[in-house]
């Protein structure tokens, strides 16, 4: 899969700008402040309708218009798709493929992209949220089904809040609390879908963060990916490894169907262990919205332990790792991989190591604010932006 052309109307600071791109790698340099990471923003949003930056699309629409358009024209083998996203302050966004109206969250179905910038160090380095929302997020490109599942899941938890609130400043006891039990029938069944979930992808990840992060780093490292849940007592669960070795891939079939049960029995035991606690704060305190993605480096904490050229390997080793998934899965071939301002925080070696375990995918979308920043096999064409312009298009 590769984006053959761009097109955008008030998006950032790109009043209207065409852009044609070709397959295999793609530089767009030119200084800092001037819409690269606006561009790529543009056309990894197409695949997602959400933006890596800002959690409010009020922000993607220029300042004084009310609407913006991203529209891709996306190429995979003989077939051809146009996907079009219109985003607006006062109505609902809206979405088309090939002029059909769909869902905003049926997009993954047709357009897959796997970006790495700067803030994603916080994946290794900053709080859960990141990564809880790193993990649903690639799920939902692979499983687009799940979307709706995670919004039901949310919408459930803060229904099951608001009740908890309204229960303690009526000072109820825990005893007169029968309604609470229904919305805990269905947070502890969208919950597991959730966990489950989660737990294969970290499944299928391990093997590609492992080589991933040797290739980018230059040698062998012990990484680890495992799932801190909040459904268990938390001096059980240090490590993080509480279902990744239950999903193996060669476990017995009956077996690992027994595993959703166990699961939502754990799920209802907390629930019923902490339900004093929840009444006292008033909120939902177990459940996938607390848990986190465990990673180690050698055995140790990468949050507390890795350098700083560690955790940018290993950031980078999750972002390659879910494009090897997407790929795997995909009927739409390879996600395109965009790699915003990356070059300039690498040193030589890592540069040309990261250009090798990136060469093999359909396109590479590339920003940097100095072209020599990147290998020069990444940089054959080369795209100049200028203040929301498109000045120049080489190769």
């Amino acid at each position: 899969m590769h984006v053959t052309h761009v097109s955008l109307v008030n998006f950032r600071n790109y009043e209207q700008v065409e852009v044609a791109l070709a397959p295999g790698a793609v530089l767009f340099v030119g200084s800092n402040g001037q819409g690269k990471t606006n561009l790529v923003e543009a056309i990894a949003y197409a695949g997602s309708a959400s933006s890596h930056r800002v959690s409010s699309d009020q922000a993607l629409i220029r300042v004084g218009a009310e609407a913006a358009v991203v529209r891709l024209r996306v190429q995979h083998d003989d077939r051809a798709v146009v996907i079009e996203v219109e985003l607006n302050r006062a109505t609902p966004n809206r979405a088309q493929v090939n002029r059909s109206a769909v869902r905003l969250r049926d997009l993954p179905r047709y357009f897959a992209s796997v970006i790495f910038a700067p803030e994603d160090l916080t994946l290794v380095r900053g709080d859960p949220g990141g990564r809880r929302d790193f993990l649903d997020r690639l799920i939902v490109q692979a499983t687009p089904r799940l979307a709706g599942v995670l919004a039901d899941y949310e919408r459930v938890v803060r229904q099951r809040n608001s009740l908890l609130k309204s229960a303690r400043a009526a000072r109820l006891s825990a005893d007169n609390l029968s309604t609470l039990d229904v919305w805990d029938d269905r947070m502890i069944a969208l919950g597991v879908e959730i966990i489950m979930a989660r737990a294969g992808l970290v499944n299928q990840m391990q093997p590609y963060v492992a080589s991933a992060y040797s290739a980018v780093a230059g040698a062998h490292h012990l990484t680890h990916l495992g799932l801190k849940l909040s459904i268990d007592d938390p001096d059980d669960n240090e490590s993080g490894v509480p279902l990744g070795e239950v999903l193996d891939a060669d476990a017995d079939p009956v077996e690992s169907a027994e595993v959703p049960r166990h699961v939502a029995e754990r799920f209802r035991a907390r629930l019923t262990a902490l339900r004093r606690a929840e009444l006292d704060r008033a909120v939902t305190l177990v459940g996938p919205h607390r848990d986190d993605l465990v990673l180690t480096l050698n055995d140790l904490p990468a949050r507390g332990f890795a350098s700083h050229g560690e955790s940018w390997s290993y950031a980078l080793a999750l972002k390659l790792a879910s494009a090897e998934v997407l790929r795997k899965d995909s009927a739409t071939g390879d996600p395109v991989v965009i790699l915003d301002d990356v070059f300039a925080e690498l040193d030589a070696g890592r540069r040309e190591r990261l250009a090798d375990a990136v060469a093999h995918f359909e396109q590479v979308l590339i920003t940097a604010a100095v072209g020599a920043d990147v290998p020069a096999r990444l940089a054959a064409t080369r795209i100049g932006i200028m203040a929301g312009t498109i000045t120049d298009s080489s190769p």
